[in-house]
């Protein structure tokens, strides 16, 4: 198999056959209804099914042989060297809101030589209802439709835009870590597609987006993560340490993704101090 995959050329198919295939299963009359639970823990529609499905039939027409690793099906090989790549995936991103048609979901694509975050190199965000495409290449920066993005360079929380995903039966516990970030917060934020979300931090339009609930899986953010990493944004745990787990439906984590490093800071000092101090 060649190893000279033209990952700009797979991601613009994904995008172009997704926007097809899944065009028939927007909102109907009849709620979609439950097809069993996938590999990541949520209920599967078939919209889920019907993206994982065409992503997984355009990556064979580019690149016969590679590991998927998908919030659907899981973990699956793929021709005679499957370790040659591992692409991570969430043929849907914001399942709900595309079910109930409201227009804000995406397919997200991660591209690695190992299953671990540190190792992606190529990725695709795609916002399936407004045809907006992010992607990067490590080491190229982030684009959207082709034109170089950077993240803000807004620092004062009075002017922040923040996205904060409170969607939790534990809400009682995460509210105790967010409330100061709350209190001091004038337009706090969440559109319900996590991966897109951290792709307006990236794109200049949020300044930060913050999940602490620790319900979000590596397959979800993987693609986000580089396309941050490439704009020149920020990227932690809530405690400040860097993120570099496995990529696997599975695996959980917390994080903070910023524009800039100072407002980073100050989200992390409120974080720390556990209490208001804007």
């Amino acid at each position: 198999m060649s190893k000279h995959v033209d990952w700009l050329k797979v991601f613009e198919d994904c995008r172009e056959n997704l926007a097809v295939r899944i065009q028939h299963l927007k909102k109907t009359p009849e709620p979609q209804p439950d097809l069993g639970v996938g590999a990541g823990g949520d209920p599967i529609k078939l919209v889920d099914l019907e993206a994982e499905k065409t992503i997984i039939e355009i990556i064979q027409q580019h690149s016969p042989s590679f590991t998927l690793i998908s919030e659907e099906s899981g973990i699956r090989r793929f021709g005679n060297n499957p370790d040659a790549f591992f692409l991570t995936i969430d043929p849907i991103d914001g399942t709900t809101n595309f079910v109930r048609g409201l227009p804000f979901y995406c397919s997200s694509i991660a591209v690695s030589r190992k299953p671990v975050i540190s190792q992606v190199f190529a990725a695709l965000v795609t916002d399936l209802y407004h045809n907006i495409s992010y992607t990067a290449i490590r080491g190229n920066g982030a684009y959207r439709n082709g034109e170089r993005i950077a993240p803000s360079s807004t620092i004062d929380l009075d002017k922040a835009v923040i996205g904060l995903d409170l969607n939790t039966y534990k809400i009682g516990e995460v509210i105790l870590q967010v409330n100061a970030l709350i209190q001091c917060t004038k337009h706090i934020r969440h559109f319900g597609a996590n991966a897109l979300e951290i792709c307006y931090v990236a794109d200049g339009l949020t300044e930060a987006f913050v999940d602490v609930r620790g319900k979000l899986r590596t397959t979800d953010v993987a693609a986000a993560f580089l396309i941050l990493k490439e704009a020149g944004g920020t990227l932690t745990t809530p405690e400040g340490q860097s993120i570099d787990l496995k990529l696997d439906p599975k695996q959980k984590l917390k994080f903070v993704a910023s524009g800039n490093p100072k407002i980073h800071k100050t989200i992390l000092n409120l974080f720390n101090q556990g209490k208001a101090s804007c």
